[in-house]
């Protein structure tokens, strides 16, 4: 029978345990209820400022579901992707 070492497997650390499947949340304060959108007011559009992180200081449009009103902390998986103004089109266009 042929022996192998195999190495021990060790606990993943803190920070390896993160980069493996869930990121960091960021703080952010609502300034703004911009508008209801859907067809049936079931999402609000809001303005919130990022409250922590590289990014902190950045003001995003995001979209809601629930209820929400201002000055209340949402925690923000990502703060790259922003929402579509709700004044605009599917195309893009601002409407008339």
């Amino acid at each position: 029978m042929d022996k192998r070492h195999y190495p021990q497997q060790q606990k993943p650390s803190q920070e390896q345990e993160r980069k493996k499947g869930f990121s960091q949340a960021v703080p952010a304060v609502v300034e703004e209820v911009v508008g209801r959108s859907d067809t049936r007011g079931g999402i609000t559009q809001i303005r919130c400022k990022v409250m922590d992180g590289p990014d902190r200081g950045k003001i995003l449009r995001r979209n809601i579901k629930g209820p929400i009103r201002e000055k209340d902390i949402l925690m923000l998986r990502e703060t790259e992707i922003e929402a579509r103004s709700l004044t605009q089109t599917k195309r893009g266009k601002k409407k008339s």
